[in-house]
C-alpha cells in the first residue's frame, strides 16, 4: 500500500469491472477510501449479448466467451471486496448515475461513510453502435444518459462539498471517438464522448479557483467491448476488431497522478492512454480565417465561393477523405 492519496475519499462510478475496477483498486492502493459503483449487483460480459445471439455461437466461441466472461465479470461489491482483501477501505453503492436521485445517493454514501469527497473518477458508460438512420430514440438516450448526463449528475452533487473544502480532483472518461469515429457507425457514442470533453473543459474553468481540477482521459484497455468482439455480431462484421488492447492497470499510474496534489495546475485537458503511451490532445483552435472589412458590407455567397479555396480552405483536407 502506498500513501500518495492517504486520507482522500474517492468515488468511481462504473467500477464494477474493467477500467473502472482497475482505477478503484489503484486509488485504494495509494491510501484512498473508495466508494465503488455500478448500476446493479451482478454483471456479466454477456450483458450486451442477447440469449438468442449467444445460442447461435459455435461451441468454441461460446467457450472463449464464457472464459473471458468469468475474468471480466464483476460489480461494485466484488471490487470493494478486492480492495478490502488487500488492506484498503471501500464501500459499494449500487446506483444508476444517469438518474438524478441515484447520483445524489452515491455522493451521499461517500459523505455519510467517510465524511467528505475529494476525488471523482467517472468511468461509467455504454458502448453503442448503429448507423444514424437505425439508432432509435431510446438507444440515443441510453447512451447519452450514461455520459455526459451521468457525469454531470455526480459532479453536481459533489461540487458543493469540494468547493467548501477548497480541494477536488475530477477525472472523466471519454474516448477518441469524441473527434468522430472513422471505423464504426456510432454517432450517439461519439456525441456522448464529445459531450464529456465539453463538460470537462467547462467545469475546469468554473471550479479552478476553488482548488478543483477537471480533466478527461481517453483510454485503451482489454475490457468488456474487447471481449464481446469475439461474437461476430452483425454490427461488428467487416469492421476492425478491438485487438491488442493493454491491461487496464497500465493506465492507472497516470490517473493516480491526475488525482494527486501534484496535478494542481493541470486542468481542462484531454489525455489519451494506451499502455506506456500517454498523450495530450491539442487545444481546439481556429486554424485559418477569412475576413471582409465591415465597411464593405456582409459576405455574399458569390464572394465566398470565389475566395474560400485560397483563403479559408487553403491546405484543407476533409477527414472523410482518409476513410
Amino acid at each position: 500500500m502506498g500513501d500518495l492519496l492517504k486520507g482522500r475519499v474517492a468515488i468511481v462510478p462504473g467500477s464494477g469491472h474493467g477500467i473502472g475496477r482497475a482505477i478503484a483498486v489503484a486509488l485504494a492502493g495509494e491510501g484512498a477510501k473508495v466508494v465503488t459503483n455500478n448500476r446493479k449487483p451482478g454483471g456479466k460480459v454477456t450483458a450486451h449479448i442477447t440469449k438468442e445471439e449467444y445460442a447461435k455461437l459455435d461451441a468454441q466461441t461460446k467457450k472463449k466467451l464464457d472464459e473471458e466472461s468469468e475474468k471480466f465479470s464483476g460489480d461494485a461489491e466484488s471490487t470493494a471486496q478486492t480492495i478490502k482483501a488487500a488492506g484498503g477501505e471501500a464501500v459499494a453503492c449500487f446506483a444508476d448515475i444517469s438518474k438524478f436521485d441515484d447520483a445524489k445517493r452515491l455522493v451521499d454514501t461517500a459523505i455519510t461513510t467517510y465524511g467528505k469527497i475529494d476525488i471523482i473518477v467517472n468511468v461509467a458508460g455504454i458502448l453503442a453502435q448503429g448507423s444514424v438512420e437505425d439508432i432509435t430514440e431510446a438507444e440515443w438516450d441510453e447512451c447519452l444518459n450514461a455520459k455526459p448526463k451521468g457525469y454531470f449528475n455526480v459532479v453536481h452533487f459533489a461540487a458543493p462539498y469540494m468547493i467548501k473544502q477548497g480541494y477536488g480532483r475530477i477525472v472523466n472518461c471519454s474516448s477518441g471517438a469524441f473527434m468522430g469515429d472513422r471505423f464504426f457507425d456510432d454517432s450517439h457514442y461519439c456525441a456522448a464522448n464529445a459531450g464529456v470533453v465539453g463538460f470537462t473543459r467547462a467545469i475546469a474553468g468554473e471550479l479552478y479557483s476553488h482548488g478543483i481540477t477537471a480533466n478527461a482521459f481517453c483510454p485503451s484497455g482489454n475490457t468488456r467491448p474487447r471481449v464481446e468482439g469475439v461474437t461476430d455480431k452483425p454490427r461488428f462484421e467487416g469492421r476492425p476488431r478491438l485487438i491488442n488492447m493493454p491491461d487496464p492497470a497500465t493506465l492507472c499510474p497516470f490517473i493516480l497522478f491526475l488525482c494527486s496534489e501534484s496535478s494542481a495546475n493541470v486542468s481542462g485537458t484531454v489525455f489519451s492512454t494506451h499502455g506506456n503511451l500517454i498523450g495530450r490532445h491539442r487545444e481546439p483552435a481556429v486554424c485559418r480565417t477569412m475576413i471582409k472589412p465591415v465597411e464593405k458590407g456582409l459576405w455574399t455567397v458569390e464572394e465566398i465561393d470565389r475566395l474560400v479555396d485560397s483563403q479559408l480552405l487553403n491546405g484543407y483536407h476533409s477527414i472523410c477523405e482518409n476513410q
